[in-house]
């Protein structure tokens, strides 16, 4: 964890440290949960739900999978790979890697409002770590969209 914060402190002065932070803590979040979906589906255990009643519902629909590949599997391919970019802004302090993960939040953004409308619309039922993916990908987005905006600036003062 040191040598990570030892990155944090030599990044370029444009980017914020809560935000790179912000894009570690959240990726890793979204990640440690699409995995537990993940496995859960492929052990063949029931997922258990603290808050809702829906956890079973949802991940047993037929909405749950596509070719029988379950979609929290695509989740966490999207959480690792938006982890191991931060990690590889932190390596070389490209900010280009940055503001492409900016451009890679909405994807995720929009598959968690369709995944969001089809628990509440068609399944009528609601998975608490779907939840959690859905608030994960959601903030990411919004780091996303501050991102841009500092790009923006940036890009606005290069100019002048």
């Amino acid at each position: 964890m040191k040598s990570l914060e030892a990155l944090l402190k030599k990044q370029l002065k444009t980017v914020p440290r809560w935000l790179v932070w912000g894009f570690i803590a959240l990726s890793f979040i979204g990640f440690l949960d699409a995995t537990y979906l993940t496995a859960k589906h492929y052990l063949g255990i029931p997922i258990n739900c603290s808050f809702f009643t829906g956890c079973e519902e949802v991940t047993s629909s037929q909405y749950a999978t596509i070719l029988d590949i379950p979609v929290s599997l695509a989740g966490a391919g999207y959480y690792l790979l938006i982890f191991v970019l931060v990690i590889a802004y932190l390596d070389t302090k490209k900010e280009r890697i940055l503001y492409f993960i900016s451009r890679l939040t909405p994807l995720g953004f929009i598959a968690s409002l369709w995944f969001l409308y089809l628990q509440l619309f068609v399944i009528k039922a609601i998975c608490l770590y779907c939840m959690i993916s859905f608030t994960t990908s959601t903030l990411l987005f919004i780091l996303g969209l501050i991102l841009l905006q500092l790009e923006g600036k940036e890009i606005a003062v290069n100019k002048s």
